[in-house]
């Protein structure tokens, strides 16, 4: 009898293995924590507190204090799958896609730079990362049509915006909020960040659009066989409706308000208004223009009701994970031990030289980024402590912040703690296994290339 082969778990089950690996932890990790001014801890003054080991209710309950935690952005989740489900409704979708692959033949594969430098763009100015999550369900399929499978949009989002943000130059989330707890100016350091930037992001399209040329060749080639590439079609695609390219404008229209609303333009010196939108406002809108965009497509009102929630539903399954992966952090926050690791850490740091101490701390943000996937719940955490310390060995604050930004954001390519990481597998129906086999390379490369600019930067 042939012995069955192994099949990777499901995003649910790993991330409740690792809710009970957490809880676990409670149990053997010192509890402790940091006396906090405005919300800031303050470095030299953890001390030990009363033990709180988290028990089978306290995972259990965890998901759903991770929802609370998380409920912006699955709100925000649900109305985007509403308003995509009004919009395929329509046709528009497909019928651009198609008049888009004819229109392109075979210059199809310049979509991948085209993207991936606009959402790396948006990820080093301004931290373009949870709000990748609207372009999943959007271009996954764009690329499959066109002969590629779904790693390869998974990728161009994904790998584009995460180099951006691993090389964050003005970041304000991030960087900004890096470099004011650690007393330099988001000017400081620019250069190396950008350095980062530039060459990882080069290595993202090249390494992106090698695979999707070899699963265009051969689409056996794609590590993910049960979503091959469709065939690729000769067949003249049926002719763009004007209603339709009116829903194509405003579907354009809809990303591209949502683009602008949350670019902090006052943090970057550009004299534009800024909005101020986060997660509320995005779901306002994307449930303004689902509205519209049914109207004028003809949809009666039960009609396009009964759409919009059908599109909603097809998200659940992200918005579970998103709360799930949440859920680790209510843990170690719950069970006192988040300040404990963190201070493990300041203690490994003290007295080491400039390039071993700036080494180090890109060291230990690893680990911690997995735990705390938040940049700047990390970055507020963490640099207050680090900053000071570093003075002392020769390093400057920016350095500290260039090392924790690219820690995080190397962290979050690859980790299942990371919501954006899950949702995105979910999206494109790609089991977690075959994402670690199709980045880790690209992973270990960029490891080892910021640990060299790391070690330039100590010289500069």
């Amino acid at each position: 009898m042939q012995k069955p082969a192994f099949s990777m778990p499901t995003a649910y089950t790993i991330l409740f293995a690792l809710l009970v690996l957490v809880a676990l932890s409670t149990w053997v990790i010192p509890s402790g924590a940091y006396t906090y001014e405005d919300g800031v801890p303050i470095s030299g003054s953890y001390h030990s507190v009363e033990p709180q080991p988290q028990g089978i209710g306290d995972v259990l309950k965890a998901p759903f204090a991770g929802f609370g935690d998380a409920v912006d952005i699955c709100v925000f989740i649900l109305m985007v799958g509403g308003f995509l489900g009004v919009v395929m409704h329509t046709g528009a979708i497909d019928a651009g896609v198609a008049t888009l692959i004819a229109k392109l033949g075979d210059k199809q594969r310049f979509l991948i730079p085209i993207l991936m430098i606009f959402f790396g763009l948006g990820g080093t100015c301004y931290g373009m990362w949870e709000e990748t999550m609207a372009f999943y369900p959007l271009l996954i399929p764009v690329f499959i049509a066109t002969g590629y499978d779904a790693l390869v949009g998974i990728g161009v989002i994904l790998l584009g915006a995460g180099a951006g943000v691993i090389g964050s130059t003005v970041n304000p989330f991030a960087t900004g909020i890096g470099s004011g707890f650690a007393g330099v100016s988001l000017g400081d350091g620019l250069m190396l960040r950008l350095a980062i930037f530039v060459v990882l992001e080069a290595i993202a399209i090249w390494y992106v659009m090698s695979y999707a040329n070899k699963v265009y060749k051969n689409p056996v080639a794609s590590l993910c066989k049960s979503m091959a590439p469709v065939a690729k079609t000769t067949d003249t695609p049926p002719p763009l409706t004007h209603k339709q390219t009116f829903v194509l404008a405003l579907f354009g229209l809809t990303f591209a308000t949502m683009v602008y609303g949350v670019i902090p333009f006052e943090d970057l010196g550009v004299p534009l208004p800024t909005l101020h939108w986060w997660f509320p406002d995005l779901a306002a809108l994307y449930l303004v223009m689902g509205t519209v965009v049914g109207l004028v497509s003809g949809l009666k009102e039960e009609q396009l009701t009964k759409t919009f929630v059908d599109g909603s539903c097809e998200m659940l399954g992200v918005a579970f994970i998103i709360g799930i992966s949440r859920g680790i952090t209510v843990l170690m926050r719950d069970g006192n031990i988040t300040d404990t690791v963190l201070h493990w850490g300041e203690e490994a740091l003290s007295g080491a030289s400039s390039i071993t101490f700036v080494l180090l701390v890109f060291a230990i943000y690893l680990p911690l980024s997995v735990l705390i996937p938040s940049s700047s719940g990390l970055a507020t955490l963490s640099i207050p402590i680090l900053a000071p310390i570093g003075a002392f060995s020769g390093v400057g604050g920016a350095l500290i912040v260039t090392a924790f930004q690219s820690a995080s954001g190397l962290v979050n390519l690859i980790t299942p703690t990371a919501a954006v990481v899950m949702g995105a597998l979910a999206f494109g129906k790609v089991p977690y296994d075959k994402w670690v086999q199709f980045v880790w390379k690209l992973v270990l490369g960029y490891a080892v290339l910021i640990v060299g600019f790391l070690a330039v930067g100590t010289m500069i």
